[in-house]
């Protein structure tokens, strides 16, 4: 798959094959891509807590949020992700600053991408609680979640359209295809 292939295939994922799961190999490779990535002042002050178990995963779907704003409980029942990575910001290496964020964002998209040309799927989760995380999963203080990924072998079917008039928010049809609104190209680039 090309890089506009991978781009275009990895979509927010919300429900997933219970029935496979993501070996934790391959997870590891994941990480490894990430531990490749440009950091801020080199600095490299993410960590990774890999989320297997079917009673952490539970956890996890249980302290994070999935597109509230369909008015449907996401991941449904049955079709929970099989593995998270949660993305930590160690403050024995420097404290938090908005400088760091950016590592944030390069990384889970790097480790989404690798993903889904590994066959898998996922979606970046922002809306959790880090120290409940933390607490859940018994992080050491240093270690506090920035960003959860929910990881799995997709199980839906997601379709990116031309945004019309504006109207960028997600939705879903009667058959559970979910529809992402992307705004036209040339109302992103500006003028000169």
């Amino acid at each position: 798959m090309n890089l506009t292939d991978l781009v275009k295939e990895n979509r927010s994922r919300r429900s997933f094959d219970a029935n496979k799961k993501i070996p934790e190999d391959v997870l590891r490779e994941l990480c490894e891509l990430a531990r490749l990535c440009p950091a801020a002042m080199n600095l490299q002050t993410l960590k990774y807590r890999l989320v297997t178990s079917d009673e952490e995963c539970a956890l996890m779907v249980a302290n994070t949020r999935w597109a509230s704003s369909l008015n449907q409980k996401l991941p449904p029942a049955g079709q929970e992700p099989s593995a998270f990575v949660v993305l930590c910001h160690d403050t024995s290496i420097v404290e938090q600053k908005p400088i760091f964020l950016i590592d944030v964002g390069i990384v889970a998209q790097t480790m989404m991408l690798g993903a889904v040309e590994r066959g898998f799927g996922g979606c970046i989760i922002g809306s959790g609680n880090p120290e409940t995380i933390a607490s859940i999963l018994h992080l050491p203080t240093h270690l506090s979640p920035a960003l959860v990924l929910g990881l799995g072998v997709p199980a839906e079917t997601v379709v990116l359209t031309e945004a019309q008039d504006g109207q960028v928010k997600y939705y879903r049809d009667e058959d559970n295809v979910h529809y992402v609104p992307k705004r036209p190209l040339d109302e992103l680039i500006l003028k000169s």
